[in-house]
């Protein structure tokens, strides 16, 4: 639960049905899914080199403008996704997945590598 619930804290004011709510990464991930997020980004923001040049997209993703602004309007080899193929209540959602996702251990601390 540690690092599941990081996201809630994120508030993105959307006009859903008129109120402002906290984004769910819960949610996020199933719309990262939905959405086909994974088929170059990996199931957990990891990247690939042969898919999204290694970019990783969690943990700590980009901040929210510039993730934004990105998807809405890239024209590299990921195709924008407007409103209305990906809505922001589900862009917020995908935010907060990447946010939980929580960093791997590190190296030296992997007793199989000493």
């Amino acid at each position: 639960m540690k690092h599941g619930f990081v996201a809630l804290g994120f508030l993105l004011a959307i006009g859903w049905h008129g109120e402002t709510r906290a984004a769910s990464a819960e949610h996020g991930k199933d719309a990262f899914i939905r959405h086909g997020c994974w088929e170059c980004h990996g199931t957990v923001g990891q990247g690939s080199i042969a898919t999204s040049g290694g970019k990783r997209l969690a943990p700590d993703p980009l901040p929210w403008e510039t993730f934004s602004a990105f998807v809405r309007s890239t024209n590299r080899a990921m195709p924008p996704y407007s409103e209305q193929i990906l809505s922001d209540a589900d862009l917020a959602d995908i935010y907060a997945y990447l946010q939980s996702i929580p960093k791997p251990p590190d190296v030296n601390s992997l007793s199989l590598l000493k």
